[in-house]
């Protein structure tokens, strides 16, 4: 038993603690009393590092200012109305990005991101973190022009400090906060998610960090944002990460962007599409842009638009802006 409850396993991370005082040994989650269990006359103690605090730069204090009955939905009763009236016509299929983004081209004047933003903004400033940005929340009515972001299943009232179960979002789509078990996390995660998205549909690579495992997701990003880069974030926020990685995480530099730009994915990049990715994918998640800061990056701006220096330079003339719909056709995922 105590072997299962060493501060090596893995369930032993931040915030939780184990205590043994004579014979009674007691074990502490989260300050939750767990069991009491007989053990050896060795006296036995082990704290983890507390993680640091942190708050929301944006919106922390909405569900503050709410009453109750506004965030509290476990004493929330539901009035389904009449069931019989409802019927399951069909199962939708699940699709890949160039079905769900297969109109998005650069001469879009409203790119299906900004709407996205729009949303998660709105869901934001109403002190909810959807938890599951990806692809397949995503719905768009083409011919009217419309979009939608669905699956609230996830979804959670932000409070500030409150620590969240980092079982959340799709592997793909995970930020590192989730991947390192940092649970004091906010609405910037679904920023985290919309970046992955980003690069996605702009390298045609899907899903952009494709790992095996949450353990791998992780290297994959650090095989991009470097490892250094990833350090300097647990050690601000004083996150111990678990041992597992010492094997398998090694040293990496930091990628360019410009990296992964090549002559079938050029004409959807540009230099403000980079930085505003940049500003999307960063390890630290007071540094990612806001979903209302997003909507004012110059990513955004009036098309047509020329570059005075391409980054992709191609014998035929380049392409800036494509005249016809263009499919996110993957076209193989980032770090292998």
């Amino acid at each position: 038993m105590l072997s299962l409850l060493s501060p090596t396993h893995h369930t032993l991370k931040t915030k939780k603690i184990l205590r043994c005082t004579g014979n009674l040994f007691q074990s502490y989650v989260a300050g939750l009393f767990i069991n009491s269990l007989c053990c050896s006359r060795s006296q036995f103690y082990w704290a983890a590092v507390m993680a640091l605090p942190s708050r929301a730069r944006v919106y922390a204090d909405i569900n503050s200012h709410k009453p109750r009955e506004y965030w509290d939905y476990e004493s929330y009763v539901v009035d389904w109305g009449q069931q019989d009236d409802y019927q399951l016509v069909r199962k939708l299929g699940r699709g890949k990005y160039s079905e769900v983004f297969e109109a998005i081209n650069v001469t879009n004047n409203e790119k299906c991101v900004v709407k996205i933003l729009k949303a998660l903004d709105y869901c934001h400033s109403m002190g909810i973190m959807h938890r599951d940005v990806k692809p397949h929340n995503v719905m768009i009515d083409h011919e009217n022009r419309k979009l939608r972001l669905i699956d609230w299943g996830l979804a959670e009232f932000y409070h500030p400090g409150q620590e969240y179960n980092v079982r959340v979002a799709s592997r793909y789509f995970k930020g590192p906060e989730l991947l390192v078990d940092y649970q004091m996390y906010d609405y910037s995660l679904d920023m985290w998610s919309l970046g992955c998205m980003l690069a996605s549909m702009i390298f045609r690579k899907e899903p952009f960090f494709h790992g095996h495992d949450n353990y791998d997701q992780l290297v994959r990003i650090a095989k991009v944002l470097g490892t250094e880069e990833l350090f300097i974030y647990l050690e601000k926020y004083h996150i111990e990460l678990d041992p597992r990685f010492h094997d398998i995480l090694g040293r990496h530099s930091k990628k360019r962007w410009e990296r992964f730009v090549h002559s079938e994915n050029q004409h959807l990049v540009s230099p403000e599409a980079l930085d505003f990715l940049d500003k999307l994918l960063q390890y630290d998640h007071y540094d990612r842009l806001t979903a209302r800061e997003a909507m004012e990056h110059p990513y955004f701006c009036e098309l047509p638009f020329v570059w005075s220096n391409p980054i992709v330079k191609d014998q035929n003339r380049m392409n800036i802006v494509s005249s016809s719909p263009t499919p996110i056709a993957g076209s193989g995922p980032v770090g292998e």
